[in-house]
């Protein structure tokens, strides 16, 4: 069945009411995006876990509908429920149908961390079976090994570990980095996160892989210290939950942070200067990865 596809240009002030109207509305998804994506007009937006990020400037609303759904109605009432008091210019397409698990799938293909790591979709074969291969599906939880914060951390662990270590992932995701620690040697491994879908993620990516790594929420995990505590969440909560995870570090124990702009690695190797005695930054498109040892 074939789809038509609402874009309507908007700002930083309607660009939100208008795309939840349309969803009220019965738009089957609707998604906003930098007006200007793509070219040197391109505006980057980042945000922080409790912080709202800043809207674009220039937005265009885009919205899925079924074939015969009355578009041109449908617009006229969002714009009302949104305040927007005229109509403005639309474009709509048609989208024809497609296989779309074959297509999503497509665009994974195995990444290789290092000589010896490897991420595996489920339905690609490995391309070295005689590596360590980590089988991980996109899903809902963060943490695929397609961005640099997360390969960081892979690379440390693979150049690290060295057997034996019990190791705690703090904001765990999608289990990745316990469940490379584990195929890499480690002893007792936990992951930890906040969001329970997370939890449940990694545990089922635990079963895939068939590794002995325990996830929880953080009000139902263990309270040990580990040899190794890795966190690959953001600047702002690393700087909040500083004191807690470096008193989840035994002494001579290391600490791994990520998801830290490179700009942001020297105030963060500060703060954790408190506790720890960091080494340099290692710097992969952009992003920063940071390790100490536990004085």
């Amino acid at each position: 069945m074939p789809w038509q596809v609402l874009k309507i240009p908007a700002d930083s002030s309607t660009a939100a009411a208008l795309s939840d109207a349309l969803m009220d509305l019965g738009a089957l998804s609707v998604s906003i995006e930098d007006a200007h994506a793509g070219t040197d007009a391109e505006q980057p937006i980042f945000g922080e876990p409790g912080c709202l990020a800043e809207a674009w400037n220039d937005s265009q609303v885009s919205a899925l509908f079924e074939t015969d759904a009355d578009i041109a109605a449908i617009l006229q009432q969002a714009c009302a429920v949104a305040a927007i008091q005229s109509l403005p210019p639309y474009q709509i397409e048609q989208l024809a149908e497609q296989d779309w698990v074959r297509l999503t799938q497509s665009q994974f293909d195995p990444i290789r961390i290092s000589s010896r790591l490897w991420i595996v979709p489920s339905w690609h074969a490995a391309p070295d079976a005689a590596a360590i291969n980590l089988v991980l599906d996109p899903g809902l939880a963060f943490g695929t090994g397609s961005h640099p914060t997360t390969r960081l951390c892979l690379q440390w662990l693979g150049a690290n570990l060295r057997g034996g270590e019990t190791v705690l992932d703090y904001g765990c995701g999608s289990g990745i980095l316990a469940i490379a620690a584990k195929k890499l040697g480690a002893g007792e491994v936990i992951g930890i996160d906040i969001d329970p879908q997370a939890v449940q993620a990694a545990r089922d990516n635990a079963a895939r892989n068939d590794v002995d790594a325990h996830f929880y929420l953080p009000d139902a995990a263990p309270g040990a210290q580990y040899a190794v505590v890795i966190a690959n969440i953001l600047s702002n909560p690393l700087k909040v939950l500083a004191p807690m995870l470096a008193s989840r570090v035994q002494n001579g124990g290391r600490i791994v942070l990520s998801g830290i702009l490179a700009e942001q690695a020297e105030e963060m190797r500060g703060l954790y200067g408190e506790w720890f005695d960091m080494h340099p930054a290692v710097i992969e498109e952009g992003w920063a990865c940071l390790s100490g040892i536990r004085r």
